[in-house]
């Protein structure tokens, strides 16, 4: 938690003009298209927690969703992201320069005590780095750290799904398969690769895009946001774990059901508002059916 009288790097920050923020994903926001569900019918004047699944390498759809909010909406939310995001040239700083800050409990804090709008993907980078047959599953293990923080400082939880990125790439080699192979045991044996792959969650998979190419498939993008999701009444009991994971399961449940429902949008949308060359260039995988039996 945030200590009373220091300082927090978190709240070091002056948003970006809307227009520099649009300029920025002007490609992105052209080449996947996203439409948005739900916001309209949501008070966005109170600060919440927005809590959704993460995608296949997660490069586009937080940033794409935090320039709609900002630009449609005036709602700066700042996002929380795993500390590997950070470290890589370039992508870092244009997420530092959007508001994202690593995901710790003292930045959360911070940016509650503050009222700000937060996002978070309790899946973080294992979510990220998915694996066969994952697709649009929530893999959270046992973290109740984002119920945590919304409890103690009295959020509420708007739930989102997004559909489509998890498409946008075909995974040739997985974790598992990596892991699975010689030069993994290998590597194991002569270096800590075990202990800095986090014990293979944050293994890359190797994928193939558009074509033979690594560029994403032009998937449109689709975001739905559910209920507001109050915590008041679990107010004092962020050490309960009970009240934790049935704020962690109502959350993954909400989700899962606006997964479901873009899965189902989509079918009709593509065939009355995608154009025949994206249709062709992005053919939709077997996903439209998830088996939610080991999600979580």
């Amino acid at each position: 938690m945030a200590i009373a009288g220091k300082s927090n790097t978190a709240l070091d920050f002056d948003p970006p003009s809307i227009t520099s923020m649009r300029r920025a994903l002007a490609i992105p926001r052209a080449y996947f298209n996203p439409e948005f569900l739900g916001l309209w019918e949501l008070d966005l004047n109170k600060p919440a927690l927005f809590v959704g699944n993460h995608t296949l390498m997660g490069l586009t759809d937080a940033p794409l969703m935090v320039e709609h909010l900002y630009s449609q909406y005036g709602v700066m939310v700042r996002s929380l992201g795993d500390r590997g995001h950070f470290k890589i040239p370039g992508w870092g700083k244009l997420l530092t320069d959007m508001g994202s800050v690593e995901g710790t409990p003292e930045n959360c804090a911070a940016l509650m005590q503050a009222g700000n709008h937060v996002l978070v993907f309790p899946g973080g980078g294992r979510e990220v780095m998915r694996r066969k047959g994952e697709a649009y599953k929530l893999i959270w293990k046992q973290r109740t750290g984002f119920a945590r923080m919304a409890i103690e400082h009295g959020y509420d939880i708007i739930p989102f799904g997004s559909v489509g990125p998890d498409e946008s790439f075909k995974i040739l080699l997985d974790a598992n398969d990596m892991m699975a192979s010689p030069v993994w045991n290998w590597l194991k044996n002569k270096t800590d690769i075990e202990a800095a792959t986090r014990g293979g969650d944050m293994i890359p998979p190797i994928v193939r895009g558009l074509g033979p190419t690594m560029l994403p498939r032009p998937q449109r993008y689709y975001f739905g946001f559910g209920k507001r999701i109050s915590t008041k009444h679990l107010r004092g009991r962020g050490t309960d774990t009970k009240a934790l994971w049935a704020v962690r399961e109502q959350v993954a449940s909400a989700i899962e059901s606006q997964i479901d429902r873009l899965l189902q949008y989509r079918q009709e949308d593509r065939l009355q508002n995608w154009s025949r060359l994206r249709r062709w260039l992005a053919p939709l995988s077997a996903t439209g059916t998830v088996n939610r039996a080991s999600n979580n």
